[in-house]
């Protein structure tokens, strides 16, 4: 799957647009902004993920024998333009925010500039990639912090919408904080920690649950944790578990990293009784982990009823995002040029709503953060040539309530752009970090965010403004489509 040709993975009006451009020639240069308008799982952030795929399928993507023939038998396309994409590859400009780095809505993920053909021959699989693993990435981040510096282990894979999900899911999964995986596969492909314990039929396959232990136990002495719900948590499990720890530590002093694992009934009240159990025989640092059906509101709720579990294993919540199954990220056209030498002319798209106004030209953004505390003040849209003084001070703005209006003084804040150059050309010009690096990212974006936002419900937005110069260009093409209105009725 992962060696597949993804050229085709594209919806197939862009391939007939494409041919209505080759066969109305034009020499427009084009700019597609790939964003989202609402943050997942009503939370104060996202995390953008998925860039390296994004790389991967642009430097790869070109037409075979076998596509071209395909298209043909649709009987769409002509023979001219089937000849055209024998030859085709990507010649443009790509801009993208790093995979780990916290963003908010309405501002651009990644940024296409290239020929009207290219730039929209890529839509599809741009969004299919960084929605799904923006999402995910996401997801995990509001599980990890909900843990509260607990390790949280990603083990959804049986339960992903397919291998691929499942895959690039637990890649993401680790981005967003995951200490690892249990998918083999993405630990190979990505180098990441792979985790695991065994199943309730692993015991069942034995006479009794402590033969089961203690044969487990012998084979993986420096990673035993025992699953111990099987047939009777207090009962049963931790008892036979706490004996055959005993009879561990007699054997090898050194004998580590072992605890248990409870996966059904309450955890809250199980947990706690567990530790008790344990710690009255003397392993009361033993790994208490925990799995069944969690997210971040479960395990926000176990953690304030004092729960005694110190390690959770999350899957099919986690790798589906069930409560928030979908990114909705979109990809708009937001400028032209008619030739390689001319200026952009802004372009906009006109809704009923609001929010689905897309926000005109050639664009990047700035993030401003306080000097003092180092957290986000507010990001800062705006045209790609603009230039700002941080002696300066800075009047920022909301983009659809006007009247909200911030001072920030000069020489309290510092400005990052957020946008880097991905391709070139055509050419790769970035080089991704490993997966692991861009967790380590990741946990430093967050804690840039202030408290209110991380919160888990109802958290405080951080503001995503639009520069004078760019909102002025909106509000003249607002304008001006509304007269344009007026005269046609």
């Amino acid at each position: 799957m992962r060696a597949m040709d993804l050229t085709l993975l594209t919806d197939l009006y862009e391939l007939t647009m494409m041919q209505g451009y080759f066969k109305n020639p034009t020499e427009q240069v084009v700019v597609f902004d790939a964003f989202y308008r609402k943050n997942p799982c009503d939370g104060g952030f996202a995390i953008a993920a998925g860039l390296q795929q994004v790389i991967e399928y642009v430097r790869d993507l070109h037409f075979s024998p076998d596509d071209v023939e395909y298209l043909r038998s649709l009987g769409l396309f002509e023979d001219d333009f089937l000849e055209y994409l024998r030859g085709f590859h990507f010649t443009g400009d790509i801009y993208a925010i790093p995979e780990g780095t916290v963003v908010f809505p309405r501002e651009p993920l990644l940024k296409v500039i290239a020929p009207v053909m290219e730039a929209q021959l890529v839509e599809t699989a741009i969004l299919n990639i960084i929605n799904h693993q923006s999402l995910i990435a996401t997801k995990a981040a509001r599980v990890v912090y909900a843990a509260k510096g607990d390790g949280i282990m990603e083990f959804g894979l049986r339960r992903a919408q397919g291998p691929d999900a499942g895959i690039y899911g637990a890649r993401a999964a680790v981005i967003g904080g995951c200490i690892g995986t249990s998918n083999v596969l993405t630990g190979k492909m990505f180098d990441v920690p792979v985790k695991g314990t065994h199943a309730h039929s692993w015991i069942m396959s034995f006479p009794d649950e402590y033969t089961a232990f203690k044969t487990y136990a012998e084979l993986y002495p420096h990673a035993c944790i025992l699953l111990v719900d099987t047939y009777d948590v207090l009962d049963s499990g931790v008892p036979n578990a706490i004996r055959v720890f005993k009879e561990m530590k007699e054997k090898d002093p050194e004998f580590k990293n072992y605890g248990i694992r409870i996966d059904s009934g309450d955890l809250a009240y199980l947990s706690k009784e567990a530790y008790k159990m344990l710690d009255a025989a003397g392993f009361g640092d033993a790994i208490i982990s925990a799995s069944s059906d969690l997210d971040e509101y479960l395990i926000d709720s176990l953690k304030a009823q004092g729960a005694k579990i110190n390690s959770w294993g999350v899957g099919t919540n986690l790798i589906t995002s069930k409560d928030c199954p979908a990114f909705g990220g979109v990809y708009k056209l937001a400028a032209i040029k008619d030739r390689e030498d001319a200026e952009f002319i802004p372009k906009i798209k006109l809704s009923e709503n609001s929010e689905k106004v897309t926000n005109p030209g050639n664009k990047t953004i700035f993030r401003i953060y306080d000097k003092a505390t180092g957290k986000i003040r507010a990001d800062l849209i705006c045209l790609a040539d603009e230039v700002f003084d941080e002696s300066k001070d800075m009047i920022i703005f909301d983009p659809i309530e006007t009247w909200k209006k911030t001072k920030i003084k000069g020489g309290t804040y510092t400005l990052r752009e957020l946008l880097v150059p991905i391709f070139h050309k055509g050419l790769c010009v970035y080089e991704s970090p490993s997966v692991m690096e861009m967790q380590e990212i990741c946990k430093k974006e967050q804690e840039t965010l202030w408290p209110e936002t991380r919160r888990l419900v109802n958290p405080q937005e951080v503001y995503v403004d639009l520069s004078d110069k760019l909102y002025k260009i909106k509000s003249e093409l607002l304008e001006e489509m509304s007269m344009k209105a007026l005269q046609l009725k």
